[in-house]
C-alpha cells in the first residue's frame, strides 16, 4: 500500500468516526432538550446543564486524552471512546431522574467524546500527512463530523417521532458502537503511515512542550479566541430549536436548520481547510469570526420566518466547524506534530468552557428573563473579540523564530 493509498483510507475511516461521533453529540444537544424537559417535567435549566457539563468534561478530559493518544497510540483511546458513548447514550434512554442525566449524558458521553473527535483524529493524521497538506487533511475529516450532523438530526428526530426520545437514544447506542471498529482501523493504518519523529524523552519532551506552548503569547491568543467559538456553535445548536418554537416557527423548520447547518458547514469546513493552507491561517480565523458575528446580527434584525432561518442556518453552518482546521493546523505548524493531540487538547479545553457557558447560560438566562436576547447579544460581542484576537498570533515555528532572532 502506499504513502497516498493509505492516507485516503485513513481520511475515509476517520471521516465516518467523526461523522457519527459528531453527529450524534449534535442529535443529543439539538434534539432532544424540548422532549425531555417535557417528559419529565422540567425547566430547561435541567437539560441545558447536562449538555453544559458534557461539553466542560469533553474539553477537561482532552488533554489527558490528546497525550494517551500521542504517547500510547490511539486505538485504545477510540476502542474506549466507542464503549463509553454507547453506555451513556444507553443509560440515557432509561432516564429516570436529573442525577442519571446529568452521569450519562454528560459525564460519561464528555470523555466518550473526548475519546473519538478532533484531537485524538488530528493526532493521527498530523504525524502521517506532510506538512503542506495537513490543513486539507484537516479540512476534510472536520466536514466530515458535519456531514453526520446533516445526516444524523433529521434521521433522529424521524425517530423521536414515531417511537419517542428513548428508542432514538437506543438506537444512537447502537450506531455509536460501530465507532470501536473503525478506530481499531484508523489506527492501525496511523501507526503503519506514522512519518519520522524526533527522539526525545517522551516525559521531558511533553513538559518541553507544554513549557513552551505557555510561555507563547500566540499560543494563549489561539486558546482564548477558541473559547468564544465553543460558546457560539454550542448556545446556537442547543438553543436554536426551542428559540423558534418560542417564537411560533413549528419545531420541524428548527431540526431542518440544525441539518442545513450540518451541510453547509461541509462546504466551509473544507474550504476553510483550503483556503487556510494559502493565506495565513490567522486571517481566515477572523473572517470566520467576524462573519458570524454580522450572521447573527442580520438573523435578529431582519423579520423571522421560515425562509429567513434557513439563510441564517446555511450562512452560520458555513462558519461552524470551520474554525477547526485552521486552529490545530496553527497548533501543529508552530509547535510540530509529535504533542498535536496535548496541545491542541488544551486549546480545546477554553472551546469546551465556553461550550459549557453557551449551553447553560442559555437556559438559565431563558428561565430567569423569559428570553435568549442576552445571550444572542453576547454572541456578538464575542465573535467580534475573537476577530481581534486572533489578528496578533504569529504563524511561525518557534525554532524559526529563535533562528531570526539577533545574536
Amino acid at each position: 500500500m502506499t504513502a497516498s493509498q493509505r492516507i485516503t483510507r485513513a481520511l475515509i475511516a476517520v471521516s465516518l468516526i467523526l461523522g457519527i461521533a459528531m453527529g450524534t453529540r449534535n442529535a443529543f444537544s439539538g434534539l432532544f432538550l424540548q422532549p425531555i424537559s417535557a417528559d419529565m417535567g422540567w425547566g430547561r435549566e435541567v437539560f441545558s446543564l447536562a449538555v453544559a457539563l458534557q461539553n466542560l468534561v469533553w474539553g477537561a478530559a482532552q488533554p489527558f486524552v490528546g497525550y494517551v493518544a500521542d504517547r500510547y497510540g490511539a486505538r485504545r483511546v477510540l476502542l474506549a471512546g466507542a464503549v463509553l458513548y454507547a453506555i451513556g447514550l444507553g443509560w440515557s434512554a432509561m432516564l429516570t431522574d436529573t442525577t442519571t442525566l446529568l452521569l450519562a449524558g454528560g459525564v460519561l458521553m464528555g470523555v466518550a467524546i473526548a475519546c473519538t473527535t478532533y484531537s485524538v483524529a488530528y493526532s493521527v493524521l498530523g504525524k502521517m500527512v506532510p506538512p503542506e497538506r495537513r490543513a486539507w487533511a484537516f479540512g476534510i475529516s472536520a466536514a466530515a463530523g458535519s456531514f453526520g450532523q446533516f445526516f444524523m438530526i433529521p434521521v433522529g428526530q424521524i425517530v423521536i417521532t414515531h417511537y419517542g426520545w428513548a428508542a432514538a437514544l437506543a438506537g444512537l447506542a447502537l450506531i455509536t458502537a460501530t465507532i470501536a471498529p473503525l478506530g481499531w482501523y484508523f489506527a492501525r493504518l496511523g501507526e503503519a503511515g506514522k512519518l519520522p519523529q524526533p527522539t526525545t524523552s517522551t516525559h521531558v519532551a511533553a513538559a518541553d512542550a507544554l513549557r513552551r506552548a505557555f510561555a507563547d503569547r500566540s499560543y494563549l491568543l489561539l486558546t482564548l479566541g477558541y473559547f468564544v467559538c465553543g460558546f457560539q456553535v454550542v448556545f446556537i445548536g442547543a438553543h436554536l430549536v426551542p428559540y423558534l418554537i418560542d417564537r411560533g416557527i413549528p419545531a420541524g423548520v428548527g431540526v431542518t436548520a440544525l441539518a442545513l447547518i450540518g451541510l453547509f458547514n461541509c462546504i466551509g469546513t473544507y474550504l476553510s481547510g483550503v483556503l487556510a493552507g494559502h493565506i495565513p491561517k490567522r486571517y481566515v480565523l477572523s473572517l470566520i469570526y467576524l462573519l458570524r458575528s454580522i450572521a447573527i446580527v442580520l438573523f435578529l434584525a431582519l423579520p423571522l420566518s421560515e425562509w429567513s432561518v434557513y439563510a441564517f442556518a446555511s450562512a452560520i453552518g458555513f462558519l461552524w466547524l470551520s474554525t477547526v482546521p485552521p486552529t490545530n493546523a496553527i497548533v501543529a505548524q508552530v509547535y510540530g506534530v509529535r504533542y498535536l493531540g496535548m496541545l491542541g487538547g488544551i486549546v480545546f479545553l477554553s472551546h469546551q468552557i465556553g461550550s459549557f457557558l453557551g449551553a447553560w447560560l442559555g437556559g438559565k438566562l431563558y428561565d430567569s428573563t423569559g428570553s435568549y436576547d442576552i445571550v444572542w447579544w453576547l454572541t456578538i460581542a464575542l465573535g467580534i473579540f475573537a476577530a481581534l484576537v486572533h489578528l496578533p498570533i504569529d504563524e511561525r515555528a518557534l525554532e524559526s523564530r529563535r533562528a531570526s532572532k539577533p545574536a
